[in-house]
């Protein structure tokens, strides 16, 4: 079954990990994971910088070695960035050791205290150990940019309808997921702005 709305027995069941803000302050968290891209990356930046909104983007270590002044280029403009390891590993498939060690190599390049693990999926060791030094972002609505099988009008009925101050939503300015993002980045601007809400980068002390 797909989640565009993260169900709330997640958030019971890891509550380690941080899946959405307060809805007091009448914000919305728009991520980005697997970049930076040096095709996408900088048509997000400009989308972005268009529209007045700043974002949090979770970086792989490999991709900021291959393209540091888009790195810089999204620092530079105001966004945050968090760690997303350095080879995009699936925790749960790999040993406690090379999955920090990712981690430790990512953190050389990425100066930040904000971790998002590739998938959503790491170990309750792995949960356990990170939480020490990074704050674990995760989300609470998942746009499926990366999914060609679910039509837009699926997508574009659940974000006008779930979509609220608070939340922690996920987009990937990577190659597989571009065509969709064309459509969706603007979109979801726009569907955020009709519902009065502001847009915040992620800062967590």
């Amino acid at each position: 079954m797909r989640f565009f709305k993260t169900p709330r027995f997640f958030r019971l069941i890891f509550p380690n990990k941080t899946w959405g803000f307060s809805r007091l302050e009448n914000t919305v968290y728009l991520t980005f994971d697997d970049g930076p891209n040096a095709e996408v990356t900088p048509w997000v930046l400009d989308v972005l910088k268009e529209k007045g909104v700043l974002a949090t983007f979770f970086c792989v270590g490999n991709n900021v070695k291959r393209n540091p002044e888009i790195y810089q280029r999204i620092i530079d403009e105001g966004h945050a960035v968090g760690n997303h390891t350095m080879k995009h590993e699936r925790g749960t498939k790999t040993t406690n050791q090379a999955y920090f060690q990712s981690i430790e190599e990512a953190g050389q390049l990425i100066d930040s205290n904000l971790f998002r693990p590739p998938y959503g999926r790491m170990t309750i060791s792995q949960t356990r150990a990170l939480k020490k030094k990074y704050k674990i972002i995760m989300w609470s609505w998942l746009s499926y940019d990366f999914d060609n099988k679910i039509p837009f009008e699926i997508v574009i009925k659940n974000a006008e309808k779930q979509i609220k101050a608070g939340d922690i939503l996920v987009l990937h300015d990577n190659p597989k997921s571009f065509d969709r993002l064309k459509f969706l980045l603007p979109f979801l601007i726009d569907c955020i702005n009709k519902k009065g809400l502001a847009y915040k980068k992620i800062i967590v002390q």
